[in-house]
């Protein structure tokens, strides 16, 4: 199957094509939403136009909660004309991961949209409620564009804080608006398309005969015209004009979505926190749309946040509420820069000292500890590179405080979070492993906490907790896979823990033996 994240949209199967369905994968039970596996999951999908799917775990909270909601909305949207389909999948099983790789299904629960015999698949981005399940689905069956033939027709579509595009055309054929609808197809999940013969339909912008695309936002200049009807170019059009100058984040769900586009942006992104009520704050805010403006078109998006909502941002990049008003920019490498306690005037200087290299990285760091004598030893991103980088047979220390900790050849490394079930079941025997090598000066345990601390990119790939990695005496750096017993990782250890020198040694030392022997 071809996945896509844009997804074309046929008309849905008629009720007896629901029939056949349900009775060819026995799934006929008091649900309605209906249970498929990999014995049945690919011809079900070849079969139909058009089928959601959601992939869950049984242990998932998340998905317990999704349950009753997904339930409730297939047994309304069974009765929809044409009828609406729900199923769903234990990714969790043994059998079904193959499904769940293929559809890149990374955490629980995940839902999509197939489409097309398995042609075009796109992500579900729509609410998680009932309610809001069925009206999103309704949207998606039919035509992409819808028409408009009067102006109460474009007042009840054009909402006042929604991204709308309309197509204006002198008549609905030719390559303009065969365009127009390809595009409206491969975008329709993220944004609602219409189209019309008259312009003095619309609420807002000049008069025109067409062809032409307009599009309406709740920001900047409303409403802005494009001409282009290249579907690549109607696509990165669209992508563009619907993202403020300023994204503004507060706790306001209207902007959420803008919100999501920000991040979404393969750009730098600054962003600017401060409180709200700060009596200060309009001048921030309009100083801000003036850099952003400035630097439009030059690979960085900017955003401004309420305090108020800002909390998880701030754990995120381990802020202080004594910092603001702040900039922080982060690249999509990672690479993130701080200015605390900025001026309104100071922004656009400093933005533009970013844009010249002339600003240093900023690095996530706890406090490095001050005493580190326990078995398994604390490691932070302000020690990190030191304590990784000691070079092949190197031996080195630094010091922590009053701590001092050797760099030793072989190193045991683990990344954790606090909250962590596995973690913490892991840390017991990671302590005792340390213990057990506490005569051996060149091997080390160590820990660091990869929520509260920068990771170097590149090397560390951190997608989980707890996730260890392992530095052997030739500076060999691999992920551990293995059983995290304290027999399993003694072993490992002593095993991979050799050089290549230490090897051929034992090497001869045993043909002597063998020598000997003879």
């Amino acid at each position: 199957m071809t996945k896509s994240s844009r997804v074309r949209v046929p008309i849905w199967f008629v009720f007896f094509a629901f029939s056949v369905f349900v009775s060819s994968f026995n799934a006929v039970s008091a649900e309605s939403v209906l249970t498929l596996d990999h014995s049945n999951f690919t011809d079900a999908v070849a079969k139909h136009s058009f089928i959601v799917v959601e992939f869950y775990a049984p242990w998932c909270g998340h998905c317990k909660s999704l349950a009753p909601e997904y339930e409730k909305a297939a047994s309304e949207l069974v009765n929809n004309d044409p009828p609406i389909i729900l199923v769903k999948v234990d990714a969790n099983e043994e059998a079904n991961k193959g499904i769940a790789g293929e559809f890149n299904v990374r955490g629980y629960p995940t839902l999509k949209i197939i489409r097309n015999g398995g042609k075009d698949v796109q992500d579900y981005k729509g609410p998680r409620d009932a309610d809001g399940i069925v009206s999103h689905l309704k949207k998606q069956v039919g035509p992409a564009s819808a028409e408009i033939t009067s102006a109460e027709d474009a007042s009840n579509l054009i909402s006042g804080n929604k991204i709308y595009i309309v197509g204006v055309f002198p008549d609905f054929s030719g390559e303009e608006y065969q365009n127009f609808t390809d595009a409206a197809e491969k975008m329709r999940a993220d944004y609602d398309f219409a189209h019309t013969k008259d312009s003095k339909f619309l609420p807002r912008g000049d008069a025109v005969n067409g062809p032409i695309v307009r599009l309406f936002k709740p920001f900047d200049e409303l409403s802005v015209d494009f001409q282009d009807f290249h579907v690549d170019a109607l696509v990165k059009f669209v992508e563009e004009a619907s993202v403020p100058t300023v994204t503004v984040f507060n706790k306001d769900p209207n902007n959420h979505p803008f919100v999501i586009k920000f991040f979404n942006s393969p750009n730098a992104k600054a962003m600017l926190f401060l409180n709200f009520s700060d009596e200060a704050a309009d001048a921030f805010k309009s100083k801000l749309q003036e850099v952003a403006e400035s630097f439009k078109g030059k690979g960085i998006s900017f955003l401004i946040g309420d305090l108020e909502a800002s909390q998880g941002a701030f754990q995120y990049f381990g802020l202080k509420e004594e910092q603001v008003p702040l900039i922080v920019i982060q690249e999509n490498d990672g690479g993130k820069y701080l200015k605390p306690n900025v001026a309104p005037d100071t922004i656009a200087s400093w933005v533009k000292d970013y844009k010249d290299g002339k600003v240093n990285p900023y690095r996530k760091s706890e406090p490095i500890p001050e005493v580190n004598n326990e078995p398994v030893k604390v490691v932070v991103a302000d020690t990190f590179q030191e304590f990784v980088n000691s070079g092949k047979n190197g031996m080195r220390t630094f010091h922590a405080y009053n701590s001092v900790i050797t760099i030793c050849n072989i190193i045991l490394l683990e990344f954790y979070a606090p909250w962590c079930g596995h973690c913490q079941k892991l840390a017991p025997i990671l302590e005792e492993v340390a213990i057990s090598f506490q005569g051996d000066e060149n091997v080390v345990i160590a820990k660091i906490d990869a929520t509260a601390n920068d990771i170097p990119s590149g090397v560390f790939d951190v997608k989980g907790y707890p996730t260890l990695y392992f530095k052997s005496a030739d500076g060999n750096i691999v992920q551990y896979e293995g059983d995290r017993t304290k027999e399993d990782l003694i072993q490992f250890i002593q095993k991979s823990g050799k050089t290549e020198e230490n090897k051929t040694e034992e090497s001869k030392t045993d043909e002597t033996l063998v020598k000997d022997e003879l």
